[in-house]
Order: structure tokens, then C-alpha cells, then sequence
């Protein structure tokens, strides 16, 4: 396939890449985490809420950014970026369960501790998927865009940028990500002390945090208790799993047809009918 670069220039997806872009929409723009795990364990999150401290969602935005970077200076060094295998979901999803179990077993309590571990094996989990979809672990381009995923949390009716949409949050976040990962590819290591990347951080847990307040609220229901702190962790797991799924393949499609014709094909999935294959 032609590299296609131009933004003037229509250009047509062939039918697997489209398929495969209907996928990754499908991926990208499934529900929040509050609706999974409020159908999965008929828990009411809004009454969760209620029993978060006045204070707690201050304290979630913190404990988001001290577990984004301790995620990014321990998850991504135990990878070899130049070998593909494929990514270990379930061995993720029972690390996350693990801690999990932890957190609902003592509530907003043990966040601090559950958090930074979990966060980290998600981070690590999103490297993975990025190197099966034929990215480069050293890039700090790439470093950054598994970062990245932590800001596709899913609508919740709390998020500014909910009606935005998948590029509507990647242009909001455009420039941060470009000016870290300039700065990381000219220090020759990600320092997560830096002024960009801590923007950056910053940026993403402001994001981030939605979803943990969910997870947090929901173990925050009383008798939750440890099992079903296991599995919100686990659909905690598996819907920032998909995200990066759904990232990381248009990150390759694009790198074959194109940012601006990969967007307005992905933008023109979401009008009636759309999601049918075109003719070949």
C-alpha cells in the first residue's frame, strides 16, 4: 500500500483495514467503566459516590498522577521492544484481580498501595499490545502514546471532553505528548521529573482519575469485599486493554494511509449504516 500522506487526498481503506478500523472504533467508543461494572455486579456507583470523602476526588486525582509515574518508570524497562509475542491478557488480568482483592478487601483505605500496582501491570499490558501491533518500545514517541491510553477512560457524564470522541482527546493531548517525547528522545531516557512529562501526567490523570473514582466508589459499597474488588479490577483491566487495542490499531493504519484519512474514515463510522464493509 502507497504511503499516503497528503490531507487533500481522498483515500480509500482496503476491506480488512477497514475491517479492522470498525474494530478499533468498536473498541475505542465502548461504554464507560461505571456502566460495566454497575451491569456486571449490580452495584449502584452513584451510592458508591455518596460514601467518597468531600475530599476523596482531590486525593484520586493525586494518587492518579503518583500512579501514572511510578507506572512509567517501572512497567515499560521489562520489555524487549524488539520481540512480538503475543500480549499475556490473562496473566495481566490476574495480576490486576490480585490487587484488586486487596483494594476492595479495605476500601478507598488501601488505593495508595492497590493503585500504583495496578496501574503499573496495566501499563505494561498496553506495551504489549503496542509491540504486537508493530510498534517500538525504545521510541519515546511510542512510550508516550501507551501513556496516552490512561486518557481514554470512556464517557462518564464528569469528563469535559466526553462528546469529543477518540481524536477529539488525542488532539487535546497532541501537544504535550510531542513536546515529552522530544524532550525523552533528546535526554536519551524518560525522566518522569521532567517539566513536559510531568504536564503530561498531569494532563492524563486529570482524565485517569475519572475512572478510578468509579473503581473507587464501587468498592466503596459496603460487604464489596475482596472478590468484588478482584473484578473491578478485571473489567478495570480489560476496558483499558480494548482501548489500547483500538489505539494502537489506528496508530498502524495510520502510519500506512495517513492521519487526516484515517481520522475521516474512523469520524465516518459514526453516521447510520457506516459500519458496513465497503465493496471490494
Amino acid at each position: 500500500m502507497t504511503d499516503c500522506r497528503s490531507a487533500d487526498l481522498v483515500v480509500e481503506l482496503t476491506m480488512n483495514h477497514h475491517e479492522e478500523l470498525v474494530v478499533a472504533h468498536r473498541l475505542l467508543e465502548n461504554p464507560g467503566l461505571i456502566a460495566r461494572v454497575s451491569n456486571t455486579l449490580a452495584t449502584p456507583i452513584d451510592a458508591g459516590m455518596d460514601l467518597l470523602p468531600d475530599r476523596a476526588r482531590e486525593r484520586i486525582l493525586k494518587l492518579a498522577e503518583v500512579a501514572l509515574s511510578t507506572a512509567l518508570k517501572t512497567a515499560l524497562w521489562t520489555l524487549d521492544g524488539d520481540e512480538r509475542r503475543i500480549p499475556s491478557f490473562r496473566a495481566h488480568k490476574a495480576g490486576t484481580a490480585l490487587s484488586g482483592a486487596f483494594g476492595g478487601a479495605f476500601g478507598l483505605a488501601a488505593l495508595a498501595v492497590e493503585l500504583p500496582i495496578s496501574t503499573s501491570i496495566m501499563l505494561r499490558s498496553i506495551a504489549e499490545i503496542a509491540r504486537g501491533e508493530g510498534e517500538d518500545l525504545s521510541d519515546p514517541y511510542t512510550q508516550m502514546a501507551c501513556l496516552e491510553v490512561f486518557a481514554l477512560g470512556g464517557a462518564s457524564v464528569e469528563d469535559d471532553l466526553a462528546d469529543t470522541g477518540y481524536f477529539g482527546v488525542r488532539g487535546a493531548l497532541a501537544r504535550t505528548v510531542s513536546e515529552a517525547a522530544k524532550y525523552a528522545a533528546s535526554a536519551g531516557a524518560v525522566r518522569d521529573s521532567a517539566p513536559a512529562l510531568v504536564r503530561l501526567v498531569s494532563q492524563i490523570a486529570a482524565r485517569f482519575s475519572i475512572p478510578v473514582s468509579e473503581k473507587a466508589a464501587a468498592q466503596s459499597v459496603p460487604l464489596i469485599g475482596a472478590a468484588g474488588g478482584a473484578v473491578i479490577n478485571v473489567l478495570f483491566m480489560d476496558h483499558f486493554q480494548k482501548a489500547a487495542r483500538g489505539h494502537f490499531i489506528v496508530r498502524r493504519l495510520e502510519r500506512v494511509y495517513g492521519a487526516p484519512a484515517v481520522q475521516r474514515a474512523y469520524e465516518q463510522l459514526d453516521a447510520p449504516g457506516a459500519l458496513a464493509p465497503p465493496a471490494d
